[in-house]
């Protein structure tokens, strides 16, 4: 299992959409938390997650198009939603 941060939800949305980065190379990135204690240090207090099992990234992967993981990355303050 994977804390994954998702993307602000919007009003009468139904489906879980994550939030997707894109890294300085310009490839898509997906984050994935090894606790949700970790994902608040590194995103913040206000991100929106989701508790995803492993297994599901393929299909992810399949639907988003992402091509790397980052393992519990430090989002700058900037960057951040809130």
């Amino acid at each position: 299992m994977v804390y994954v941060p998702i993307a602000p939800a919007r009003f009468g949305d139904d489906r879980l959409e994550v939030d997707l980065r894109e890294t300085r190379d310009g490839r898509l990135a997906l984050l994935a938390y090894s606790t949700q204690e970790e994902l608040v240090r590194c995103c913040g207090e206000r991100q929106a997650w989701a508790l995803m099992p492993t297994s599901d990234l393929e299909r992810v992967r399949l639907e988003t198009g992402f091509q790397l993981i980052l393992l519990d990355l430090e989002i700058p303050q900037g960057w951040r939603h809130g």
